[in-house]
């Protein structure tokens, strides 16, 4: 399975971006797919996940800013950002895996990971 994440870049401070997942040799359907994202100097930090099953969890940070879907045709999971903040500057970066439900939020439980695509937040 190789996931391909785009769609980062610079934004002002409550903008918006959109970044995409495609995924090859699997199915979205069929596996956890979720958003981490890593700020300089810091922890890779869960931000949001979609289960097999449709399930949605997000980091309290993110809440009613984010929002992650999927595209079954397109074999494609997407981040929604809205509000954007400059502390959401980080690398954002795409998985997939069989974790259960209450382990959705760390990142061992992936299995295969995107190369990571760049958000800027300016203020």
């Amino acid at each position: 399975v190789q996931l391909q994440a785009s769609g980062g870049g610079l934004v002002q401070a409550g903008g918006s971006l959109r970044l995409s997942c495609v995924v090859s040799g699997g199915t979205v359907s069929t596996y956890t797919m979720a958003w981490f994202r890593q700020a300089p100097g810091k922890e890779r930090e869960f931000v949001t996940a979609i289960t097999w099953n449709g399930n949605t969890v997000y980091a309290d940070s993110v809440k009613d800013r984010f929002t992650i879907s999927r595209d079954r045709a397109k074999n494609t999971v997407y981040l929604q950002m809205n509000s954007l903040k400059p502390e959401d500057t980080a690398i954002y970066f795409c998985a997939s895996g069989r974790p259960i439900l209450s382990s959705v939020r760390v990142s061992s439980m992936y299995y295969y990971w995107g190369q990571g695509t760049l958000v800027t937040v300016s203020s």
